[in-house]
């Protein structure tokens, strides 16, 4: 009989890169402060590098464009893969979804670059793409479980116009933090869920006295 095969040990195949991840946290550091220097139109791979006391070519093994390497660092420190809310209510679960919009969307990185980005997205729509993909498609994937889960304990029809309920989710946040710059007050996210709860069950938002 044959000798018994012995398990293999799994090799990386010969000349693979090996990315280190110091030097990767030291680029994503040169990334976040080439942006706030000169902005991501000026912003370059080789500032980047340079910043970062790396050669180019270590920057191009991890992302293959500028715009690669943004979206990454906006992923990474701002908009996190979370789980959608389960509170058991509609309303519960958008107070906890728009104090997460609220948290990425005043996070310095994002303050600063996504205002940036969606300039540049007028002129270059790779950027657009990229934006909607990354940005919202969390929003997206978020915000529908909300309303698949508020429809299924029958809080929401079955009918529901989903695209547009998720423009009353994020939209009216969104358009505060990210295009008016305008504070955030103490209790502004209650009455936003309030309102935006109100309509989604198709009732007047509850009246309030501005801040």
């Amino acid at each position: 009989m044959p000798a018994e095969a012995k398990p293999s040990t799994r090799r990386p195949p010969a000349g693979a890169a090996v990315l280190r991840e110091d030097v990767t946290s030291a680029i994503r550091g040169a990334v976040f402060e080439e942006l706030a220097s000169v902005g991501y139109g000026r912003m370059s791979i080789e500032a980047v590098a340079r910043r970062a006391g790396v050669g180019k070519t270590a920057v191009y093994r991890r992302w293959p464009a500028k715009l690669d390497m943004v979206v990454d660092l906006i992923l990474a420190v701002a908009v996190q893969d979370l789980p959608a809310p389960d509170t058991g209510s509609l309303r519960g679960d958008l107070r906890l979804l728009l104090t997460e919009a609220a948290r990425a969307l005043r996070h310095p990185l994002a303050a600063q670059i996504i205002p940036d980005l969606l300039a540049e997205a007028a002129r270059n729509p790779e950027i657009t793409g990229k934006l909607d993909s990354v940005l919202h498609g969390t929003q997206r994937r978020i915000g529908t479980a909300v309303l698949r889960a508020a429809t299924e304990r029958g809080e929401l029809p079955p009918n529901l116009d989903v695209e547009l309920a998720l423009d009353l989710i994020v939209g009216p946040l969104y358009w505060r933090l990210a295009v008016t710059r305008a504070p955030l007050t103490d209790n502004h996210l209650d009455r936003l869920t309030a309102a935006t709860t109100a309509a989604l069950l198709g009732a007047a938002p509850p009246s309030a006295t501005p801040n």
